[in-house]
């Protein structure tokens, strides 16, 4: 409980409510509904450029933590960045959040179901056959559990894998299968993270396999890294991480 609930690990206010409205003008949304194999409901967008679509890769987000007030709101202004790029990105409630159906798990492995059904709907319906997945604090662990679900997933970004051990104790079983995944992955992280020191980071990735790489932000905390005040920087890192793939 002392992880859940403690005053340092909920939110600010400005947290909540900056869901970045400056929106591209040249970036449209489009909702839908995912069902997944279990039947929870899934509230889906996807932010499409107004011009010529770059890459049939497309960019899955995973928001954070449900239980603490994790949608897909907060993805808004990285989903807009994505787009206004020339790639599309999809970012959906997990279950029990918004307007999804279903109800949040603990320890985030009923919504391994989730991400994997919100991939396999953008393989059939976006005409993509390359995928990167990208998560966002709780949200990290959670799609590192199915990156390899999914065939076309081809990489996986972390923003704040939280692998310190307070939090291991809820996601500690998410993290071999994302540290036994061959497929390309990046870790990016405040080094004033409050819940993963850079030490702790290390020492987890030390023992993964295929190609690993970290992006490391000085002095800014995991919540600040979390605003919008960095989403373009996550931007960036994202496409310079495409890239390379």
């Amino acid at each position: 409980h002392f992880f859940l609930f403690h005053p340092a690990n909920i939110r600010p206010l400005f947290f909540f409510l900056s869901l970045s409205f400056s929106m591209s003008s040249n970036c449209t949304i489009e909702s839908c509904t995912v069902e997944t194999s279990d039947g929870v409901k899934l509230h889906t967008r996807t932010f499409k450029s107004k011009d010529e679509i770059k890459d049939n890769l497309v960019i899955v987000l995973v928001h954070p933590y449900s239980v603490l007030g994790g949608c897909q709101g907060l993805l808004k202004g990285i989903g807009s960045g994505l787009a206004s790029k020339g790639y599309r990105a999809v970012t959906f409630d997990m279950r029990g959040v918004g307007r999804s159906t279903g109800r949040a798990s603990i320890t985030g492995f009923q919504e391994i179901k989730d991400v994997v059904s919100v991939n396999k709907w953008v393989c059939e319906n976006l005409s993509a056959d390359r995928i990167l997945l990208v998560g966002s604090s709780a949200g990290a662990p959670i799609s590192g559990s199915a990156v390899d679900q999914v065939e076309q997933i081809v990489g996986y970004v972390s923003l704040g894998y939280p692998f310190g051990l307070m939090a291991s104790i809820l996601f500690g079983r998410h993290q071999k299968a994302i540290l036994q995944s061959p497929k390309p992955k990046l870790f990016v992280m405040g080094t004033r993270d409050g819940f993963t020191s850079v030490k702790q980071l290390n020492d987890k990735l030390s023992s993964a396999v295929g190609r690993v790489e970290t992006h490391l932000i000085e002095g800014v905390s995991h919540f600040q890294m979390e605003g919008p005040a960095y989403d373009a920087q996550m931007v960036n890192l994202i496409l310079e991480f495409i890239a390379s793939l």
